[in-house]
């Protein structure tokens, strides 16, 4: 009996680990327009003038080469991560030049 409860359990457990870890979805990536700055910190970026959305994104993190762009109206795409305080702060994977100048 006490066999079959310990088995019971371990299965409950199991069955209730695999809906958690189903119902928490990966970060959608997204794509937002704006004027590209550098950081506050070494190799770090962030994103003004946004059309839309927060006043600032900070570009934590980056696949995409951001120093060419710099100073120019760009769109990038990539998903949100957690950042160090409450602004919107994104690992960018793809920049797409939109302007030469910023507004």
């Amino acid at each position: 009996m006490k066999r079959l409860l310990l088995v019971a359990f371990a299965l409950a457990c199991m069955l209730s680990f695999g809906v958690r870890a189903q119902a928490e979805d990966p970060p959608k990536e997204h794509s937002m327009t704006g004027c590209l700055q550098k950081g506050a910190d070494p190799g770090t970026f962030k994103l003004t003038d946004l059309e839309k959305g927060p006043k600032e994104v900070v570009i934590a993190e980056t696949t995409a080469k951001l120093d060419p762009h710099v100073g120019h109206k760009v769109e990038i795409t990539g998903t949100a991560i957690p950042g160090t305080d409450q602004s919107h702060t994104m690992k960018v994977n793809a920049v797409k030049m939109i302007s030469a100048t910023c507004p």
